[in-house]
Protein backbone atom coordinates (compact mmCIF):
# COMPACT_ATOMS: atom_id res chain seq x y z
CA UNK A 1 0.00 0.00 0.00
CA UNK A 2 3.07 2.22 1.29
CA UNK A 3 4.49 1.86 -2.53
CA UNK A 4 1.31 2.77 -4.44
CA UNK A 5 0.99 5.78 -2.50
CA UNK A 6 4.42 6.78 -3.19
CA UNK A 7 3.67 5.77 -7.21
CA UNK A 8 0.63 7.95 -6.68
CA UNK A 9 2.46 11.10 -5.39
CA UNK A 10 5.23 10.50 -8.26
CA UNK A 11 2.58 10.45 -10.38
CA UNK A 12 0.74 13.10 -9.67
CA UNK A 13 4.06 15.62 -9.61
CA UNK A 14 5.06 14.21 -12.86
CA UNK A 15 1.77 15.27 -14.17
CA UNK A 16 1.45 18.56 -12.84
CA UNK A 17 5.33 19.37 -13.95
CA UNK A 18 4.45 18.01 -17.42
CA UNK A 19 1.35 20.79 -16.92
CA UNK A 20 3.24 23.34 -16.29
CA UNK A 21 6.05 22.42 -19.28
CA UNK A 22 2.79 22.09 -21.61
CA UNK A 23 1.37 25.75 -20.49
CA UNK A 24 4.28 27.62 -21.58
CA UNK A 25 5.52 27.65 -25.65
CA UNK A 26 8.37 29.07 -27.48
CA UNK A 27 7.40 32.10 -29.49
CA UNK A 28 9.28 31.87 -32.61
CA UNK A 29 9.50 34.95 -34.42
CA UNK A 30 11.63 36.23 -37.62
CA UNK A 31 12.61 39.96 -37.83
CA UNK A 32 14.24 40.82 -41.38
CA UNK A 33 14.81 44.79 -40.75
CA UNK A 34 15.80 46.50 -44.09
CA UNK A 35 14.99 49.66 -45.81
CA UNK A 36 11.73 50.04 -48.23
CA UNK A 37 10.08 52.66 -49.72
CA UNK A 38 6.68 54.28 -48.61
CA UNK A 39 3.65 56.58 -49.12
CA UNK A 40 3.15 59.06 -46.59
CA UNK A 41 1.67 62.87 -46.80
CA UNK A 42 1.87 63.01 -50.94
CA UNK A 43 5.33 61.59 -50.76
CA UNK A 44 7.42 58.40 -51.28
CA UNK A 45 9.78 58.39 -48.50
CA UNK A 46 12.36 55.81 -47.77
CA UNK A 47 12.34 53.90 -44.12
CA UNK A 48 14.09 51.18 -42.24
CA UNK A 49 11.15 48.77 -40.75
CA UNK A 50 10.66 44.83 -39.77
CA UNK A 51 9.37 42.51 -42.01
CA UNK A 52 8.20 45.26 -44.38
CA UNK A 53 5.70 47.15 -42.42
CA UNK A 54 4.98 50.30 -39.96
CA UNK A 55 3.99 49.04 -37.15
CA UNK A 56 6.16 46.07 -37.76
CA UNK A 57 4.72 42.46 -36.68
CA UNK A 58 2.94 42.16 -32.86
CA UNK A 59 4.08 39.56 -30.88
CA UNK A 60 1.50 37.82 -28.80
CA UNK A 61 2.92 35.57 -25.81
CA UNK A 62 1.65 34.53 -22.12
CA UNK A 63 3.42 34.98 -19.21
CA UNK A 64 5.68 32.43 -18.78
CA UNK A 65 6.44 31.50 -22.25
CA UNK A 66 10.04 31.80 -23.93
CA UNK A 67 10.57 34.04 -27.20
CA UNK A 68 12.71 33.15 -29.51
CA UNK A 69 13.02 36.47 -32.18
CA UNK A 70 16.05 36.10 -35.14
CA UNK A 71 16.91 39.80 -36.58
CA UNK A 72 18.85 39.87 -39.77
CA UNK A 73 20.15 42.92 -40.51
CA UNK A 74 19.50 44.07 -43.84
CA UNK A 75 19.66 47.43 -43.18
CA UNK A 76 22.36 50.16 -44.20
CA UNK A 77 22.20 50.38 -40.14
CA UNK A 78 23.64 49.30 -36.99
CA UNK A 79 20.39 47.83 -35.32
CA UNK A 80 19.62 46.41 -32.11
CA UNK A 81 16.27 45.30 -31.11
CA UNK A 82 14.67 46.20 -26.85
CA UNK A 83 11.70 44.52 -25.16
CA UNK A 84 10.43 47.67 -23.55
CA UNK A 85 9.52 46.77 -20.31
CA UNK A 86 10.27 43.10 -20.49
CA UNK A 87 12.18 42.54 -16.87
CA UNK A 88 14.83 39.78 -18.37
CA UNK A 89 14.93 37.78 -14.94
CA UNK A 90 18.40 36.10 -15.44
CA UNK A 91 18.54 37.01 -19.12
CA UNK A 92 20.17 40.61 -18.66
CA UNK A 93 22.42 39.88 -22.07
CA UNK A 94 18.80 40.18 -24.39
CA UNK A 95 17.81 43.54 -23.44
CA UNK A 96 19.30 45.14 -26.15
CA UNK A 97 20.25 48.36 -25.31
CA UNK A 98 23.55 49.69 -27.73
CA UNK A 99 26.72 50.06 -26.11
CA UNK A 100 24.68 48.96 -22.44
CA UNK A 101 23.96 45.28 -22.75
CA UNK A 102 25.77 44.32 -26.33
CA UNK A 103 27.13 45.98 -29.30
CA UNK A 104 24.57 46.37 -32.37
CA UNK A 105 23.74 44.60 -34.86
CA UNK A 106 26.00 45.27 -37.76
CA UNK A 107 24.49 45.47 -41.42
CA UNK A 108 24.45 42.35 -42.95
CA UNK A 109 24.63 40.38 -39.96
CA UNK A 110 21.98 38.52 -37.65
CA UNK A 111 21.23 37.53 -34.40
CA UNK A 112 18.81 35.83 -32.15
CA UNK A 113 17.30 37.11 -28.81
CA UNK A 114 16.13 34.42 -26.32
CA UNK A 115 14.44 35.51 -23.35
CA UNK A 116 11.10 34.44 -20.91
CA UNK A 117 8.47 36.65 -20.69
CA UNK A 118 7.80 36.17 -16.60
CA UNK A 119 5.87 37.78 -13.85
CA UNK A 120 4.13 39.94 -16.35
CA UNK A 121 0.79 40.03 -17.94
CA UNK A 122 -0.48 43.30 -20.62
CA UNK A 123 0.77 45.19 -23.18
CA UNK A 124 4.24 46.42 -23.50
CA UNK A 125 6.64 47.28 -27.35
CA UNK A 126 9.64 46.45 -28.56
CA UNK A 127 11.58 49.06 -30.76
CA UNK A 128 14.90 49.77 -32.16
CA UNK A 129 17.38 50.89 -29.55
CA UNK A 130 19.96 52.58 -31.63
CA UNK A 131 19.69 56.01 -32.41
CA UNK A 132 16.99 57.24 -33.70
CA UNK A 133 15.64 53.76 -35.54
CA UNK A 134 12.80 53.29 -33.21
CA UNK A 135 10.85 56.40 -34.97
CA UNK A 136 10.08 53.36 -37.48
CA UNK A 137 11.00 50.46 -36.07
CA UNK A 138 8.59 49.36 -33.26
CA UNK A 139 5.40 47.23 -32.79
CA UNK A 140 3.53 45.98 -29.78
CA UNK A 141 4.34 42.78 -27.08
CA UNK A 142 1.08 41.65 -25.79
CA UNK A 143 1.62 39.29 -22.70
CA UNK A 144 -1.93 37.23 -22.24
CA UNK A 145 -2.38 35.62 -18.58
CA UNK A 146 -0.77 32.13 -18.20
CA UNK A 147 -3.20 29.12 -18.96
CA UNK A 148 -5.47 28.65 -16.71
CA UNK A 149 -5.41 32.46 -15.24
CA UNK A 150 -8.14 35.18 -16.30
CA UNK A 151 -7.71 38.87 -16.61
CA UNK A 152 -8.87 40.27 -13.45
CA UNK A 153 -11.75 42.76 -15.34
CA UNK A 154 -14.81 40.79 -17.40
CA UNK A 155 -13.59 39.36 -20.50
CA UNK A 156 -13.49 41.63 -23.49
CA UNK A 157 -15.38 41.11 -26.57
CA UNK A 158 -12.32 41.69 -28.70
CA UNK A 159 -8.82 42.89 -28.39
CA UNK A 160 -7.21 46.11 -30.70
CA UNK A 161 -4.03 47.10 -30.26
CA UNK A 162 -3.13 51.03 -30.73
CA UNK A 163 0.28 51.68 -31.94
CA UNK A 164 0.54 55.78 -32.03
CA UNK A 165 3.63 57.50 -33.86
CA UNK A 166 5.18 60.51 -35.56
CA UNK A 167 6.06 60.41 -38.75
CA UNK A 168 8.92 62.76 -40.57
CA UNK A 169 8.95 63.78 -44.81
CA UNK A 170 12.90 62.99 -43.83
CA UNK A 171 15.11 59.89 -43.28
CA UNK A 172 15.03 59.88 -39.41
CA UNK A 173 18.56 59.37 -38.98
CA UNK A 174 19.63 62.33 -41.42
CA UNK A 175 17.81 64.79 -38.92
CA UNK A 176 19.32 62.94 -35.71
CA UNK A 177 23.11 63.28 -37.49
CA UNK A 178 22.24 67.21 -38.01
CA UNK A 179 20.61 67.78 -35.24
CA UNK A 180 23.40 66.11 -32.79
CA UNK A 181 26.23 67.96 -35.18
CA UNK A 182 24.84 71.26 -34.28
CA UNK A 183 24.05 70.81 -30.76
CA UNK A 184 20.32 71.90 -31.19
CA UNK A 185 16.59 70.35 -31.14
CA UNK A 186 15.67 67.81 -33.91
CA UNK A 187 13.18 68.65 -36.58
CA UNK A 188 9.75 68.19 -35.22
CA UNK A 189 7.90 65.49 -37.22
CA UNK A 190 5.42 66.26 -40.39
CA UNK A 191 2.87 63.76 -38.32
CA UNK A 192 1.17 61.87 -36.14
CA UNK A 193 0.03 58.35 -36.92
CA UNK A 194 -2.27 55.82 -35.26
CA UNK A 195 -1.03 52.13 -36.55
CA UNK A 196 0.88 53.66 -39.16
CA UNK A 197 -0.98 55.94 -41.11
CA UNK A 198 -1.61 59.53 -40.46
CA UNK A 199 -5.49 59.72 -41.07
CA UNK A 200 -8.38 61.88 -42.53
CA UNK A 201 -6.97 65.16 -41.14
CA UNK A 202 -3.63 65.13 -43.35
CA UNK A 203 -3.12 65.43 -47.19
CA UNK A 204 -3.18 62.51 -49.23
CA UNK A 205 -3.95 60.36 -46.25
CA UNK A 206 -7.69 60.05 -46.26
CA UNK A 207 -7.79 56.69 -48.54
CA UNK A 208 -5.05 54.78 -45.62
CA UNK A 209 -6.97 55.96 -43.10
CA UNK A 210 -7.10 52.99 -40.24
CA UNK A 211 -10.54 51.55 -39.35
CA UNK A 212 -11.92 49.60 -36.89
CA UNK A 213 -15.55 48.09 -36.52
CA UNK A 214 -17.39 47.63 -33.19
CA UNK A 215 -20.70 45.48 -32.23
CA UNK A 216 -22.98 47.72 -30.09
CA UNK A 217 -23.12 46.54 -27.09
CA UNK A 218 -19.83 44.40 -26.73
CA UNK A 219 -16.84 45.80 -24.50
CA UNK A 220 -13.37 45.78 -26.36
CA UNK A 221 -9.96 46.07 -24.75
CA UNK A 222 -7.77 48.75 -26.20
CA UNK A 223 -4.05 47.86 -25.68
CA UNK A 224 -2.72 51.43 -26.21
CA UNK A 225 1.09 52.56 -27.30
CA UNK A 226 3.13 55.54 -27.41
CA UNK A 227 5.63 54.60 -30.11
CA UNK A 228 6.48 58.20 -30.86
CA UNK A 229 10.00 59.55 -30.98
CA UNK A 230 9.79 63.18 -29.20
CA UNK A 231 6.00 63.63 -28.13
CA UNK A 232 3.14 62.63 -25.44
CA UNK A 233 -0.22 62.64 -26.72
CA UNK A 234 -3.83 63.54 -25.67
CA UNK A 235 -5.86 60.16 -26.54
CA UNK A 236 -9.72 60.20 -27.46
CA UNK A 237 -12.25 58.62 -29.49
CA UNK A 238 -15.96 60.98 -29.83
CA UNK A 239 -18.34 60.52 -27.14
CA UNK A 240 -16.54 57.03 -25.76
CA UNK A 241 -15.43 56.84 -22.50
CA UNK A 242 -12.75 54.21 -21.09
CA UNK A 243 -11.81 52.76 -18.06
CA UNK A 244 -8.20 51.84 -17.40
CA UNK A 245 -7.09 48.74 -16.21
CA UNK A 246 -3.38 48.74 -16.57
CA UNK A 247 -0.54 50.50 -17.37
CA UNK A 248 3.06 49.19 -18.25
CA UNK A 249 1.74 45.92 -18.35
CA UNK A 250 0.65 46.50 -14.53
CA UNK A 251 -2.53 45.94 -13.69
CA UNK A 252 -5.02 49.32 -11.92
CA UNK A 253 -7.74 49.78 -9.70
CA UNK A 254 -10.31 50.77 -12.89
CA UNK A 255 -9.72 54.18 -13.44
CA UNK A 256 -12.75 55.92 -15.96
CA UNK A 257 -11.69 58.65 -17.91
CA UNK A 258 -12.57 60.24 -21.32
CA UNK A 259 -9.32 60.94 -22.04
CA UNK A 260 -5.56 58.75 -21.55
CA UNK A 261 -2.12 60.46 -22.07
CA UNK A 262 1.01 58.64 -23.15
CA UNK A 263 4.21 59.72 -22.99
CA UNK A 264 6.50 57.89 -25.21
CA UNK A 265 7.20 54.39 -23.92
CA UNK A 266 4.27 54.41 -22.19
CA UNK A 267 1.26 52.43 -23.03
CA UNK A 268 -2.30 51.78 -21.14
CA UNK A 269 -4.62 48.93 -21.35
CA UNK A 270 -8.39 50.57 -21.39
CA UNK A 271 -11.57 48.51 -21.48
CA UNK A 272 -13.94 50.99 -23.82
CA UNK A 273 -17.87 49.81 -24.69
CA UNK A 274 -19.65 50.37 -27.67
CA UNK A 275 -22.18 52.44 -26.08
CA UNK A 276 -23.51 55.11 -28.80
CA UNK A 277 -25.99 54.95 -31.55
CA UNK A 278 -24.07 53.01 -34.44
CA UNK A 279 -22.41 55.66 -36.12
CA UNK A 280 -19.37 56.65 -36.87
CA UNK A 281 -16.68 58.13 -34.81
CA UNK A 282 -13.03 59.65 -34.85
CA UNK A 283 -10.92 58.16 -32.79
CA UNK A 284 -7.67 60.81 -32.22
CA UNK A 285 -4.22 61.43 -31.22
CA UNK A 286 -2.95 65.07 -30.60
CA UNK A 287 0.12 66.35 -29.04
CA UNK A 288 0.38 66.77 -25.04
CA UNK A 289 3.20 69.54 -24.74
CA UNK A 290 4.37 72.05 -22.01
CA UNK A 291 6.62 74.42 -23.27
CA UNK A 292 5.10 77.60 -24.51
CA UNK A 293 7.46 77.87 -27.73
CA UNK A 294 8.52 74.49 -28.38
CA UNK A 295 7.15 73.43 -31.80
CA UNK A 296 4.88 70.89 -32.59
CA UNK A 297 2.48 69.09 -35.10
CA UNK A 298 -1.08 70.70 -34.23
CA UNK A 299 -3.04 68.51 -35.77
CA UNK A 300 -4.72 65.47 -34.94
CA UNK A 301 -3.95 61.90 -36.04
CA UNK A 302 -7.36 59.97 -36.52
CA UNK A 303 -8.98 56.80 -37.34
CA UNK A 304 -12.16 55.71 -37.76
CA UNK A 305 -14.86 54.14 -35.35
CA UNK A 306 -17.74 52.52 -37.13
CA UNK A 307 -20.48 50.71 -35.50
CA UNK A 308 -21.79 47.64 -37.58
CA UNK A 309 -25.33 48.58 -38.59
CA UNK A 310 -24.30 52.51 -39.11
CA UNK A 311 -26.44 54.03 -41.83
CA UNK A 312 -24.38 55.01 -45.30
CA UNK A 313 -23.07 58.67 -44.42
CA UNK A 314 -20.92 61.35 -46.66
CA UNK A 315 -20.85 63.02 -43.21
CA UNK A 316 -17.46 63.06 -41.82
CA UNK A 317 -17.44 61.08 -38.43
CA UNK A 318 -17.79 62.81 -35.26
CA UNK A 319 -14.41 64.76 -33.85
CA UNK A 320 -13.86 64.66 -30.10
CA UNK A 321 -12.65 67.85 -28.69
CA UNK A 322 -8.91 67.39 -27.64
CA UNK A 323 -7.38 69.10 -24.79
CA UNK A 324 -5.27 72.21 -25.73
CA UNK A 325 -1.32 71.10 -26.24
CA UNK A 326 -0.88 72.90 -22.74
CA UNK A 327 -3.34 71.39 -20.55
CA UNK A 328 -1.06 70.32 -18.09
CA UNK A 329 -4.07 70.33 -15.32
CA UNK A 330 -5.30 67.36 -17.72
CA UNK A 331 -2.15 65.30 -18.27
CA UNK A 332 -1.25 65.23 -14.55
CA UNK A 333 -4.64 64.67 -13.55
CA UNK A 334 -4.80 61.68 -15.33
CA UNK A 335 -1.18 60.95 -14.68
CA UNK A 336 -1.52 60.93 -10.93
CA UNK A 337 -4.94 59.75 -10.20
CA UNK A 338 -3.90 55.85 -11.55
CA UNK A 339 -3.37 53.37 -8.76
CA UNK A 340 -2.02 50.14 -8.57
CA UNK A 341 -4.32 47.09 -8.23
CA UNK A 342 -2.75 45.12 -4.85
CA UNK A 343 -5.19 42.06 -5.59
CA UNK A 344 -3.16 41.33 -9.05
CA UNK A 345 -1.18 37.99 -9.25
CA UNK A 346 1.83 39.86 -9.38
CA UNK A 347 1.85 42.61 -7.06
CA UNK A 348 4.37 42.35 -4.20
CA UNK A 349 4.50 45.51 -1.46
CA UNK A 350 6.02 48.67 -1.64
CA UNK A 351 9.43 48.55 0.13
CA UNK A 352 9.32 51.00 3.51
CA UNK A 353 12.79 50.40 4.21
CA UNK A 354 15.30 52.60 1.83
CA UNK A 355 18.93 51.18 1.68
CA UNK A 356 19.71 53.96 -1.38
CA UNK A 357 18.57 57.14 -1.84
CA UNK A 358 19.19 59.26 -5.05
CA UNK A 359 17.72 62.48 -5.80
CA UNK A 360 18.33 63.18 -9.14
CA UNK A 361 18.18 66.63 -11.19
CA UNK A 362 16.90 66.07 -15.09
CA UNK A 363 17.75 68.70 -17.70
CA UNK A 364 19.36 70.78 -19.93
CA UNK A 365 22.89 72.36 -20.31
CA UNK A 366 25.63 73.44 -22.17
CA UNK A 367 28.82 72.02 -22.99
CA UNK A 368 31.61 73.13 -25.41
CA UNK A 369 30.52 73.27 -29.66
CA UNK A 370 32.20 70.11 -30.83
CA UNK A 371 30.98 70.99 -34.53
CA UNK A 372 33.89 71.90 -36.68
CA UNK A 373 31.89 75.03 -37.79
CA UNK A 374 32.81 76.31 -34.29
CA UNK A 375 29.11 77.21 -33.93
CA UNK A 376 26.46 75.73 -32.16
CA UNK A 377 22.59 75.54 -31.94
CA UNK A 378 22.12 76.38 -28.54
CA UNK A 379 22.85 79.96 -26.69
CA UNK A 380 26.29 81.36 -27.36
CA UNK A 381 26.83 79.24 -30.14
CA UNK A 382 27.34 76.55 -27.61
CA UNK A 383 26.22 72.96 -27.70
CA UNK A 384 22.87 72.03 -26.14
CA UNK A 385 23.13 68.91 -23.80
CA UNK A 386 20.80 66.95 -21.76
CA UNK A 387 21.98 65.28 -18.09
CA UNK A 388 21.28 64.08 -15.11
CA UNK A 389 22.84 65.38 -11.58
CA UNK A 390 25.01 67.55 -14.85
CA UNK A 391 26.46 64.39 -15.77
CA UNK A 392 26.00 64.08 -19.40
CA UNK A 393 26.23 60.16 -20.26
CA UNK A 394 28.24 58.83 -22.91
CA UNK A 395 27.79 55.98 -24.68
CA UNK A 396 30.98 53.83 -24.81
CA UNK A 397 31.90 52.41 -28.41
CA UNK A 398 34.89 49.70 -28.12
CA UNK A 399 32.64 47.33 -25.81
CA UNK A 400 29.36 46.97 -24.39
CA UNK A 401 29.12 48.29 -20.16
CA UNK A 402 27.45 44.34 -19.29
CA UNK A 403 30.54 43.05 -21.40
CA UNK A 404 33.22 44.93 -19.44
CA UNK A 405 31.47 44.54 -16.50
CA UNK A 406 31.65 40.64 -16.72
CA UNK A 407 35.23 40.59 -17.92
CA UNK A 408 36.64 43.00 -15.36
CA UNK A 409 37.75 45.35 -18.43
CA UNK A 410 38.99 48.70 -17.33
CA UNK A 411 38.68 52.09 -18.83
CA UNK A 412 34.68 51.60 -20.25
CA UNK A 413 32.98 53.23 -17.51
CA UNK A 414 33.65 54.33 -13.83
CA UNK A 415 30.89 53.83 -11.07
CA UNK A 416 31.09 56.96 -9.59
CA UNK A 417 27.41 58.77 -10.43
CA UNK A 418 27.00 61.51 -8.25
CA UNK A 419 23.73 60.49 -6.15
CA UNK A 420 23.25 64.14 -5.81
CA UNK A 421 23.60 67.13 -8.17
CA UNK A 422 27.01 69.13 -7.24
CA UNK A 423 24.86 72.49 -6.53
CA UNK A 424 21.61 73.14 -5.16
CA UNK A 425 19.34 76.15 -5.78
CA UNK A 426 15.56 76.66 -7.22
CA UNK A 427 15.16 74.34 -9.90
CA UNK A 428 11.78 75.55 -11.22
CA UNK A 429 12.54 79.47 -11.01
CA UNK A 430 12.43 81.11 -14.56
CA UNK A 431 14.48 83.45 -13.27
CA UNK A 432 17.53 80.68 -13.55
CA UNK A 433 17.04 79.73 -16.87
CA UNK A 434 19.92 81.68 -17.97
CA UNK A 435 22.29 81.08 -14.79
CA UNK A 436 25.52 80.37 -16.14
CA UNK A 437 26.05 79.13 -12.71
CA UNK A 438 23.75 76.20 -13.50
CA UNK A 439 24.65 75.82 -17.08
CA UNK A 440 27.65 73.65 -17.30
CA UNK A 441 27.55 69.70 -17.71
CA UNK A 442 30.50 67.49 -17.59
CA UNK A 443 30.25 64.45 -20.50
CA UNK A 444 31.24 61.06 -18.69
CA UNK A 445 30.23 57.36 -19.11
CA UNK A 446 29.35 57.59 -15.01
CA UNK A 447 26.89 54.32 -14.18
CA UNK A 448 25.48 53.89 -10.45
CA UNK A 449 26.12 50.50 -8.74
CA UNK A 450 23.63 48.69 -6.56
CA UNK A 451 23.98 45.74 -4.29
CA UNK A 452 21.40 42.60 -5.40
CA UNK A 453 18.23 43.61 -3.76
CA UNK A 454 18.38 47.14 -2.67
CA UNK A 455 16.01 49.18 -1.72
CA UNK A 456 16.34 52.27 -3.79
CA UNK A 457 14.21 55.85 -3.53
CA UNK A 458 14.97 58.02 -6.22
CA UNK A 459 13.69 62.01 -6.60
CA UNK A 460 13.63 62.94 -9.97
CA UNK A 461 13.20 66.97 -9.82
CA UNK A 462 13.09 68.77 -13.42
CA UNK A 463 14.67 72.23 -13.73
CA UNK A 464 13.92 75.33 -15.82
CA UNK A 465 17.18 75.63 -17.25
CA UNK A 466 16.76 76.61 -20.79
CA UNK A 467 13.59 74.97 -20.49
CA UNK A 468 11.30 72.13 -18.96
CA UNK A 469 9.40 69.81 -20.20
CA UNK A 470 8.17 66.49 -19.54
CA UNK A 471 10.66 64.34 -19.06
CA UNK A 472 9.48 60.42 -19.90
CA UNK A 473 12.13 58.52 -17.65
CA UNK A 474 12.63 54.80 -18.89
CA UNK A 475 14.25 52.02 -16.25
CA UNK A 476 15.09 48.74 -18.06
CA UNK A 477 14.91 45.66 -16.63
CA UNK A 478 12.70 46.84 -13.37
CA UNK A 479 9.45 47.93 -12.42
CA UNK A 480 9.06 50.78 -10.09
CA UNK A 481 6.39 52.23 -7.86
CA UNK A 482 5.22 55.73 -8.39
CA UNK A 483 5.09 56.96 -4.86
CA UNK A 484 4.31 60.71 -5.34
CA UNK A 485 4.51 63.06 -7.74
CA UNK A 486 4.19 67.55 -8.04
CA UNK A 487 5.11 70.89 -9.09
CA UNK A 488 8.16 73.36 -7.84
CA UNK A 489 11.04 71.75 -5.63
CA UNK A 490 10.67 68.69 -4.09
CA UNK A 491 10.37 68.91 0.00
CA UNK A 492 11.17 66.15 1.55
CA UNK A 493 9.43 66.99 4.83
CA UNK A 494 5.92 68.09 3.43
CA UNK A 495 6.03 65.92 0.35
CA UNK A 496 7.48 63.16 1.73
CA UNK A 497 4.55 63.05 4.15
CA UNK A 498 1.77 62.25 1.09
CA UNK A 499 4.05 59.46 -0.13
CA UNK A 500 1.49 56.72 -1.46
CA UNK A 501 2.83 53.30 -0.07
CA UNK A 502 -0.02 51.38 0.26
CA UNK A 503 -1.75 50.80 -3.59
CA UNK A 504 1.13 53.49 -6.15
CA UNK A 505 1.09 52.72 -9.74
CA UNK A 506 3.76 50.65 -11.08
CA UNK A 507 5.05 51.76 -13.95
CA UNK A 508 8.38 50.95 -16.12
CA UNK A 509 8.33 55.06 -17.54
CA UNK A 510 7.03 57.75 -15.86
CA UNK A 511 6.78 61.42 -16.75
CA UNK A 512 9.06 63.96 -14.64
CA UNK A 513 6.64 66.97 -15.42
CA UNK A 514 7.79 70.26 -17.00
CA UNK A 515 8.70 72.48 -13.51
CA UNK A 516 8.12 69.15 -11.18
CA UNK A 517 9.21 65.77 -9.91
CA UNK A 518 8.56 62.74 -9.14
CA UNK A 519 9.43 60.25 -6.37
CA UNK A 520 9.82 56.42 -7.20
CA UNK A 521 11.21 53.12 -5.40
CA UNK A 522 12.58 50.03 -6.31
CA UNK A 523 13.82 46.92 -5.36
CA UNK A 524 17.40 46.43 -7.37
CA UNK A 525 16.66 42.38 -7.49
CA UNK A 526 17.79 41.61 -11.22
CA UNK A 527 21.62 41.28 -11.73
CA UNK A 528 23.08 43.06 -14.99
CA UNK A 529 23.29 46.50 -16.20
CA UNK A 530 20.11 48.33 -16.56
CA UNK A 531 19.76 51.19 -18.66
CA UNK A 532 17.49 54.35 -17.77
CA UNK A 533 17.20 57.34 -19.66
CA UNK A 534 14.71 59.75 -21.17
CA UNK A 535 12.25 58.15 -24.04
CA UNK A 536 11.97 61.56 -25.59
CA UNK A 537 15.11 61.02 -28.50
CA UNK A 538 15.98 63.46 -28.62
CA UNK A 539 17.41 63.66 -25.07
CA UNK A 540 19.19 60.71 -25.37
CA UNK A 541 22.13 61.72 -27.36
CA UNK A 542 22.00 64.85 -25.72
CA UNK A 543 23.03 62.74 -22.51
CA UNK A 544 19.74 62.69 -20.47
CA UNK A 545 21.12 58.91 -19.84
CA UNK A 546 22.29 57.07 -17.29
CA UNK A 547 23.00 53.14 -16.01
CA UNK A 548 22.63 51.02 -13.15
CA UNK A 549 24.82 47.72 -12.45
CA UNK A 550 22.51 45.73 -10.03
CA UNK A 551 25.43 43.07 -8.52
CA UNK A 552 25.20 39.48 -8.31
CA UNK A 553 23.23 37.79 -5.82
CA UNK A 554 24.32 34.80 -3.24
CA UNK A 555 22.77 31.79 -4.99
CA UNK A 556 23.14 30.72 -8.77
CA UNK A 557 19.72 31.53 -9.54
CA UNK A 558 20.62 35.49 -8.62
CA UNK A 559 23.73 35.27 -10.82
CA UNK A 560 23.86 36.86 -14.26
CA UNK A 561 24.92 34.24 -16.53
CA UNK A 562 27.88 34.84 -19.01
CA UNK A 563 27.16 35.72 -22.23
CA UNK A 564 26.01 34.09 -25.16
CA UNK A 565 28.19 32.88 -27.64
CA UNK A 566 27.04 34.38 -30.98
CA UNK A 567 26.61 38.04 -28.95
CA UNK A 568 27.17 40.77 -31.71
CA UNK A 569 30.55 42.23 -30.60
CA UNK A 570 31.58 45.87 -31.51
Amino acid sequence: MRRSLVFLAWALALLACSSSFASARIVRHTFNVGNLTVNRLCRDQVITAVNGGLPGPAIVARDGDTLVVRVNNISPYNVTIHWHGVFQLMSAWADGPEYITQCPIRPGQSYTYRFNVSRQEGTLLWHAHFKALRATIHGALIIRPARGRTYPFPAPFREIPIVLGEWWNADIMDIEEEAVSLGRPPNVSNAFTINGQPGDLFPCSSNNTVRFTLVQGRTYLLRIINAALNTPLFFKIANHKFTVVAIDASYTDPYDSDVLVLSPGQTIDALMTADQAPARYYMAASAYVVPPLAPYVNISTTAIVSYIGAAASTAAPLMPVMPAANDSDTGHRFLSNLTGLTSSPHWTPVPLEIDERMFVVVGLGLTPCENPSGVCGGPNGLNIAASMNNVSFELPTGLSIMEALVNNVSGIYTTDFPDNPPVTFDYTSPSNAQNPEFLGTVKGTRVKQFKYNATVEMVFQNTAVLSSDDHPMHLHGLNFYVVAQGFGNYNPQTDGANFNLVNPQERNTVVVPAFGWVVIRFRANNPGVWFVHCHIDGHVPWGMANAFIIENGPTPDTTLPPPPADLPQC
